[in-house]
C-alpha cells in the first residue's frame, strides 16, 4: 500500500524494567502525514512506547527507526533534532516560568531564529488565549490553558512528528473536543501525529489508523473507521461499556 519510507518504525521492540517485560516484540509503522493512535488501558505500555521512541527508555532488543535510519541508542536530544517532539502527559510545563519562556524552550534546538516569530504568531492564531497569557507564570493557568501552551511549546520545535501522551487527560469534556480539533488541524498542516490515548472514541474519530496495546503486546491494528465500527473489539480490549 505504501511505497514511502515510514517516518517512524518499531521492529521487534522489547523493553524490560528490571525483570518486568513491559513491551513485547512490538512492531509499529507510521507513514508521513498520518494520524495514528495507540489505544490501551492503564499499564498497557503506552507511555513506555513513546519514551522508547524518544530514547528516554532503551529497548532490550529490537530497533527504532526514523526515516528508515536506526536510531536505537541515540539520545533524546538527537531524536528531537530529527524532528520528533512530545506533548507529555499532564502537560509538564515549567510552572515558575512565563508562558513565553515555556514556548521558547520548545525552540531550543532550532537554528532558524528568523522563522521563530512567524511560528509564534501561528500558535497565537491557533490559541488566542495563549497570547493573552504570555507574561503570566504557567503555573497560574487553567488545565485547558496549560494544554494549549504544552501543544504550542511542542510546535515551536517545528516537529515533523508530534507524539502526544494522553492529550485528553484531566480536561473538561468541552475542552477535550476542542483539543482534538486542534490535533486534527496540526495533522492537516502536515505534521505526522502519533497519539497515545485512553479515550478511544475521540481518538479514533480523528485518526487514520489505530493500534490496540494490551499488557505490552499489540493485539489489534486496523483503520480507525474499522476499529470504531467494531464494538466487540472495543469492549474486549478497551473495557468500554455503552
Amino acid at each position: 500500500m505504501h511505497d514511502r519510507t515510514p517516518v517512524l518504525e518499531f521492529r521487534g521492540i522489547n523493553v524490560h524494567y528490571g525483570l518486568v517485560h513491559v513491551l513485547k516484540d512490538l512492531n509499529l509503522t507510521i507513514y508521513p502525514g498520518e494520524l495514528v493512535c495507540l489505544l490501551g488501558g492503564n499499564a498497557s505500555g503506552k507511555t513506555t512506547t513513546l519514551k522508547t521512541i524518544l530514547g528516554m527508555v532503551q529497548p532490550s532488543s529490537g530497533d527504532v527507526l526514523i526515516d528508515g535510519d536506526i536510531v536505537t541508542g541515540d539520545s533524546t536530544t538527537q531524536i528531537v533534532s530529527r524532528g520528533v517532539t512530545m506533548v507529555p502527559e499532564n502537560r509538564r510545563l515549567f510552572n515558575r516560568m512565563t508562558v513565553r519562556e515555556n514556548l521558547n524552550i520548545g525552540a531550543y534546538l532550532r537554528t532558524d531564529r528568523d522563522a521563530l516569530e512567524a511560528d509564534m504568531e501561528h500558535i497565537f492564531e491557533m490559541f488566542p488565549r495563549v497570547k493573552e497569557r504570555l507574561n503570566q507564570k504557567a503555573g497560574t493557568l487553567s488545565g485547558g490553558e496549560q494544554q494549549m501552551v504544552a501543544v504550542g511549546r511542542a510546535l515551536m520545535a517545528k516537529p515533523r512528528v508530534l507524539l502526544m501522551d494522553e492529550p485528553s487527560m484531566g480536561l473538561a469534556p468541552v475542552l477535550v473536543q476542542q483539543n482534538f480539533d486542534i490535533i486534527e488541524q496540526i495533522n492537516n498542516d502536515g505534521v505526522t501525529v502519533f497519539m497515545v490515548e485512553q479515550n478511544a472514541n475521540m481518538a479514533l474519530s480523528i485518526a487514520d489508523r489505530g493500534y490496540v496495546l494490551l499488557t505490552g503486546s499489540i493485539v489489534l491494528e486496523d483503520t480507525a473507521s474499522n476499529l470504531l465500527a467494531n464494538e466487540d473489539l472495543r469492549k474486549a480490549y478497551l473495557g468500554e461499556v455503552e
